[in-house]
């Protein structure tokens, strides 16, 4: 399977997608007020993966631009809709693109975001040194990532399957460790590693990483 594929099964999955329900509120509202708290008023940010857009509304009002991305056009189809149906939000703009065709501009991100996106690109250690190369100095990863290596074995064995009849899209196999090995060596420092669930077992530590 190819990034094609991915996007292809991510534009099947954004009707439903955008009609499900986040399944720990409290926890989601927990993330936004910490990522909130992290950013300043004349940021610029980049989300990577930002699905059909409802964390970037949440956020853009906060900064002074806003660019979130996926590889999915449907998705970013519905982002529109919804940032429409919210008004007052010029600052905010929706792109379909892959991380690594971003290039580095004359005025450097000040933070990166990735939630739900890091266990989802094909080459992580390509990435982030991608993603180290559009921030600015002193700049933020932040991160909220499904650990695949920490969860039941069972779904390390049904991705494969899921993946090859088309019911799943790659998604890579790491634990927390190995994610923050991955983090720091792409030239970040690890300020904070947290977990934001409110109910049951959260393998979904919630990362925050300056530029070195």
């Amino acid at each position: 399977m190819s990034i094609a594929d991915d996007a292809r099964f991510w534009n099947r999955s954004a009707r439903k997608y955008a009609k499900g329900r986040v399944s720990d509120e409290a926890g989601y509202e927990r993330t936004l007020e910490r990522t909130r708290a992290l950013l300043k008023p004349d940021d610029r940010v980049l989300e990577l993966g930002c699905g059909t857009g409802t964390t970037a509304i949440r956020l853009a009002g906060g900064v002074k631009d806003y660019l979130a991305t996926d590889i999915s056009a449907d998705m970013i189809a519905i982002a529109e809709e919804r940032k429409s149906a919210a008004g007052a939000l010029s600052n905010l703009a929706f792109r379909v693109t892959t991380a690594e065709a971003i290039l580095p501009g004359d005025v450097p991100f000040n933070a990166v975001l990735g939630f739900n996106y890091l266990h989802l690109v094909r080459d992580l250690p390509g990435t982030l040194q991608h993603i180290h190369s559009l921030l600015g100095a002193q700049g933020l990863l932040i991160t909220k990532t499904p650990c695949v290596g920490d969860m039941n074995p069972l779904i390390r064995l049904v991705l494969p399957v899921m993946r090859a009849i088309g019911k799943a899209p790659y998604a890579g196999v790491f634990n927390a460790t190995e994610l923050s090995r991955h983090i720091m060596a792409g030239g970040f420092d690890i300020l904070a590693t947290e977990i934001h669930a409110t109910r049951g077992k959260d393998r979904r530590p919630y990362i925050v990483a300056r530029k070195r």
